[in-house]
């Protein structure tokens, strides 16, 4: 998961768990630099540790016991491990991608597989997207399996009339069975294009775009998925052999 993936969607109702808290004056001074702060943490080493953002990406801040300086950055421990990363992801990253996940669950899209499978995977797609025709094709093994099932959120990125086709796709009779017949010939059997486009088809289109740019997913397919221990994973682009073993496995 990215290290940007929707902090800002926790940022704005952690920021205020900070205002209960009377902050020390070292801390407090690093807002003017334009660092926002969290919440406390407990520290190691004696220090008090703080918990903020600068430019929607987490930062820790450590305040010496004279309670007179205040330092911002990682750290470590005698073997090298990163802490400060470890408060980052619990605290920041990791549920702001479980929010995240509930807001891609709950998007209108195509669906494909079981309710029962092992898996559930989003992926945003452009109709006339090479690498999404082949993750698809991909994925029907895994579907039939019952390993994942697959819920498409359309975009239209790649063509200036990509939106229209996906408009078309979702105003169908069947959307499954149009997408499905568009990816299995890798594009090229398209749906016929209605006269206007359905407003409710574009609306849906402009929200998983919405979507796509908070997530920070600069290309489709763009794939999610929460792997077992319930943390967000992203996959930009055609998945590598070993990036789709990992998903098919939900790691």
């Amino acid at each position: 998961m990215k290290k940007r993936l929707m902090a800002c969607a926790l940022f704005a109702s952690l920021s205020v768990q900070a205002q209960n808290h009377d902050l020390p004056a070292p801390v407090k001074a690093l807002e003017k630099q334009g660092i926002t702060i969290i919440k406390p943490f407990t520290a190691p080493g004696g220090v008090e540790g703080w918990l903020g953002k600068y430019q929607d990406t987490g930062v820790t801040i450590y305040l010496t016991p004279d309670k007179k300086h205040a330092i911002s950055g990682y750290m470590y421990d005698e073997k090298g491990n990163n802490l400060s990363e470890k408060i980052i992801n619990d605290e920041i990253y990791i549920p702001a991608g479980r929010e995240m996940w509930q807001t891609l669950t709950k998007a209108a899209g195509i669906n494909e597989g079981s309710d029962q499978a092992g898996c559930p995977v989003v992926v945003f797609a452009d109709p006339f997207c090479p690498y999404c025709h082949t993750f698809w094709q991909q994925a029907q093994p895994l579907l039939k399996e019952k390993r994942i099932s697959l819920k498409t959120l359309l975009v239209g990125v790649l063509r200036p009339d990509s939106g229209r086709y996906a408009a078309a796709v979702l105003a169908s009779a069947n959307p499954a069975s149009a997408w499905q017949t568009l990816q299995a010939s890798n594009g090229k059997n398209k749906p016929t294009l209605p006269e206007k486009t359905s407003q409710a088809a574009f609306k849906q289109i402009q929200h998983n775009q919405s979507l796509m740019d908070q997530l920070g997913a600069n290309g489709t397919p763009a794939i999610y998925y929460l792997n077992k221990d319930k943390a967000l994973q992203q996959i930009v682009g055609l998945p590598n052999a070993e990036q789709m073993a990992r998903l098919a496995a939900c790691e």
